[in-house]
């Protein structure tokens, strides 16, 4: 399984977001920037995140965007579905005859089920405030480094 390059970016920015705006909107640009992404990618990931209902934008001159859902409770596989589709193996083909459909359900069933009930429940057990914890935990032990 490979993580798409949207589906990292949309990360990136949802963690950024999490971690700067609780009090105000954030401006897209303002992210884009901190994070070196294109804002027009950018906004291209966040129209999937409006229409999955995970971020909410506002207009105007006070405008920018914020989560819509709590953090605790946004689970990794709800952003990278919202922006990929199903992140699972996708299931064995069956063929016709009988020693390649034994085949084939031995890799569907010790390989693939396994993969992907791993990965469920991996990408459901982290959630947005667990990513935004260990950026701002790295983030504030990096600042306190001293270098001679």
């Amino acid at each position: 399984m490979r993580i798409s390059k949207k589906c990292r970016y949309g990360l990136r920015a949802l963690i950024d977001l999490s971690a700067n705006s609780e009090k105000e909107h954030i401006v897209l640009g303002n992210i884009a920037e901190r994070n070196g992404i294109s804002p027009q990618y950018l906004e291209q990931v966040f129209a999937s995140l409006r229409r999955a209902g995970i971020v909410k934008g506002i207009k105007g001159s006070q405008g920018g965007y914020r989560l819509n859902i709590n953090p605790k409770e946004l689970t990794v596989s709800t952003i990278l579905e919202a922006l990929d589709g199903s992140y699972q193996i996708e299931e064995e083909e069956m063929p016709e005859d009988s020693h390649g459909r034994g085949i084939s359900v031995s890799i569907q069933t010790l390989l693939i089920d396994q993969v992907n009930e791993q990965l469920e429940q991996a990408l459901k057990s982290v959630t947005l405030d667990d990513l935004r914890k260990s950026y701002l935990d790295y983030k504030a032990y990096n600042q306190d480094m001293y270098y001679i």
